[in-house]
C-alpha cells in the first residue's frame, strides 16, 4: 500500500520516502494553457550543469557560457589590488651611522668594523699592562714517537721543569712504555714576569692501565705521587650458536673482531669452517680481560677456542713456550717450535697444517712422474712439481725445518733443501734469490727465497721436491703438518691451565 500527501511525500509500510513527480505541461497550441507558461519554461532550464558530464552537449555549452559570464562580472566588479606603501625610515648619517656600523653585524668584505672598541670616556682608567691569570690549566697529548719532556716544553713548561718531570716519571715507568695518545693534565703557576716560562705546578696522567702518576710542586721542588689502580684480570668467556655465519654470530655476541680472527684461525687448523661447521653447532671462547676500578675495560689475546658439534668437541688452549718449560729434549725442538703457535688440544697435542697446498702462489706446469724434458729432449723421471709463478714471487717453507743446503747446485740453479724430521725433507729450485742460510732454523710459512729461472729452466717457476726416507715422492700426496705432544712438567702445567680456563663462567 502506498499513500502520497500534498507535499509529495509517500508513506509505505511505516517508512517515509521522497517521491519524484513529473509535471505535464500542456502544449503551446493548447488554448487552455495558463498565461505564465513561457516564464515557467525558462525556469526549467539548468544554467549550471555539471561540466564534467555530457561534454560537448547543448547543456554543457550553456554551463560554460554561464561560468565565463560569472568570471567576467567578478573581474569587472573587483576593486583591484594596489601595493601598500610603508613608512621608510630616514637614512642614518654622521655619528649615528658610525655608531650603528660599529655595532652591526656585516661581512668583512663589505667594509664592516664589527666588534671595534668604543672610544673611552672619563670613567675608563687606562692600564699600562694587563694582569695575567695566576694559574693556567692545560691538556696535552703524547704523540706517536714523541717524548714526555718535548710535550711539556711545547705546552709552555720551562726546559728545566720539563726535564725534571720526565726524570721523576722515569723512576716509576719507562718513558718508552707510555703509550701514544696518553692525555696529560697540566697546571702552570704564576711567573714573576713575562720574560720567563711559567713554572709547572701540577701534572697528572695515566702511565699504565693499572697506574696513574701525579706531580705536584712542594717547597723543595716537584714530588712524584703514584696512584695504583685496582685491576681485575678475570678472563671473559662467550658462548653462542654458530647460526648462518660464524663470524657474524660471534660479533653479535660481543666478541672483538681481533679475537674472532684468532678463533677462526685456531679452529681452521682442525676443521673446515665452511664444510665441517653447521648452524646448530655452538662456539665457546675465552679471551683475556682487564677491568680497572675506574671503569675502563681492556680485551687481550684469545686463550681458549672451542666448538661443540654434539657428536664431538674441539677444545684448543693457547700454551706458549714459557708454559711448555725449558726442559725440552733436543729431539723435541720441533715440538717446542710448534708450541710457539700456542694452540694445543685438551690432551696436550698440537698440529699445524700448511697454510696453502703449495709453497708459492701459482699454477702447476709440470707434474710428478715421467715426462719429456723440455731442454734435453728425452723422457726422464720428473721428481717434483713445477709451479709457474711471476718472477720474484716469495717462496714459503711448507712446515718447520732446518736448512740443510742453501746455494747453487747444477741444473737446479739456486736451491734450498729443508730437513723436517721424521725422515721428511723438501727442496726448492730455480730461485732468483735465496733468503735463508745453511744451518738456520725456519718456521712454517717463512720466506726462504724468491721465484726465478736459474739453472736448467725455460722460464720463471719453482721446482719443488719432497723426499721420504731419501726417496722422492709426489709432493701432492703429502699432508704437511707438524705435531707436538706435551709431556712431564709441561703437560701437568698445561692441564692445570685447561682446568682453570674451563672453570670460567660464561660472561664472567
Amino acid at each position: 500500500m502506498f499513500l502520497q500527501d500534498d507535499q509529495e511525500f509517500g508513506t509505505a509500510g511505516g517508512a517515509i520516502a521522497r517521491a519524484r513527480t513529473t509535471r505535464v505541461f500542456p502544449s503551446i497550441a493548447d488554448p487552455r494553457r495558463e498565461p505564465n507558461l513561457g516564464r515557467v519554461g525558462v525556469g526549467r532550464i539548468d544554467w549550471v550543469p555539471d561540466l564534467g558530464a555530457r561534454i560537448g552537449s547543448l547543456d554543457w555549452w550553456r554551463g560554460l557560457a554561464t561560468c565565463a559570464a560569472l568570471c567576467a562580472v567578478t573581474w569587472a566588479l573587483s576593486p583591484g589590488i594596489k601595493p601598500l606603501v610603508g613608512a621608510v625610515p630616514a637614512p642614518l648619517a654622521g655619528a649615528e651611522w658610525e655608531e650603528a656600523r660599529a655595532q652591526g653585524i656585516t661581512a668583512i668584505a663589505h667594509g664592516a668594523t664589527t666588534g671595534r672598541r668604543m672610544a673611552a670616556n672619563d670613567l675608563v682608567a687606562p692600564l699600562a699592562e694587563a694582569p695575567e691569570r695566576p694559574t693556567i690549566d692545560l691538556s696535552a697529548t703524547l704523540g706517536d714517537g714523541d717524548r714526555l719532556d718535548r710535550v711539556l716544553i711545547r705546552s709552555g713548561v720551562g726546559r728545566g721543569d720539563a726535564e725534571a718531570a720526565a726524570a721523576l716519571v722515569a723512576q716509576a715507568v719507562p718513558l718508552d712504555a707510555i703509550g701514544a695518545g696518553t692525555r696529560i693534565a697540566l697546571t702552570l703557576g704564576r711567573r714573576p714576569d713575562r720574560t720567563v716560562a711559567r713554572p709547572l705546578e701540577a701534572l697528572d696522567f695515566r702511565a699504565r692501565f693499572d697506574l696513574g702518576l701525579a706531580l705536584k710542586r712542594t717547597a723543595t721542588g716537584l714530588a712524584l705521587q703514584r696512584n695504583p689502580i685496582a685491576v681485575d684480570t678475570t678472563p671473559l668467556r662467550i658462548q653462542g650458536l654458530v647460526g648462518s655465519s660464524l663470524y657474524r654470530s660471534m660479533r653479535a655476541a660481543g666478541v672483538p673482531a681481533k679475537a674472532v680472527e684468532s678463533y677462526i684461525k685456531a679452529i681452521a687448523s682442525r676443521l673446515s669452517i665452511g664444510r665441517d661447521i653447521g648452524a646448530a653447532d655452538s662456539f665457546d671462547l675465552i679471551v683475556e680481560r682487564q677491568r680497572a676500578a675506574t671503569g675502563e675495560t681492556r680485551i687481550g689475546d684469545l686463550l681458549f677456542a672451542g666448538i661443540d658439534q654434539g657428536r664431538r668437541k674441539v677444545q684448543l688452549v693457547r700454551f706458549g713456550p714459557d708454559g711448555a718449560g725449558s726442559g725440552a729434549a733436543e729431539d723435541d725442538r720441533d715440538a717446542t717450535d710448534t708450541a710457539r703457535a700456542g694452540w694445543f688440544d685438551a690432551n696436550g697435542q698440537t698440529e699445524r697444517r700448511a697454510v696453502s697446498g703449495m709453497p708459492v702462489s701459482g699454477r702447476i706446469t709440470s707434474s710428478f712422474g715421467l715426462r719429456m724434458h723440455p731442454l734435453l729432449g728425452f723422457t726422464r723421471m720428473h721428481k717434483g712439481l713445477d709451479i709457474g709463478a711471476p718472477y720474484g714471487a716469495p717462496i714459503h717453507a711448507m712446515t718447520n725445518g732446518i736448512v740443510a743446503f742453501a746455494g747453487r747446485t747444477g741444473g737446479y740453479g739456486n736451491f734450498v733443501k729443508l730437513i723436517h724430521g721424521g725422515g721428511m725433507a723438501s727442496g726448492y729450485g730455480h730461485m732468483s734469490r735465496i733468503a735463508v742460510a745453511s744451518g738456520t732454523r725456519v718456521r712454517q710459512g717463512q720466506v726462504i727465497g724468491y721465484v726465478g729461472s736459474t739453472g736448467m729452466s725455460t722460464g720463471p717457476h719453482l721446482h719443488w721436491e719432497v723426499w721420504k726416507n731419501g726417496a722422492a715422492i709426489n709432493p701432492r700426496s703429502v699432508s704437511f703438518a707438524s705435531v707436538a705432544q706435551l709431556s712431564g712438567a709441561s703437560l701437568r702445567a698445561f692441564r692445570a691451565r685447561v682446568a682453570t680456563l674451563l672453570a670460567v663462567r660464561t660472561g664472567g
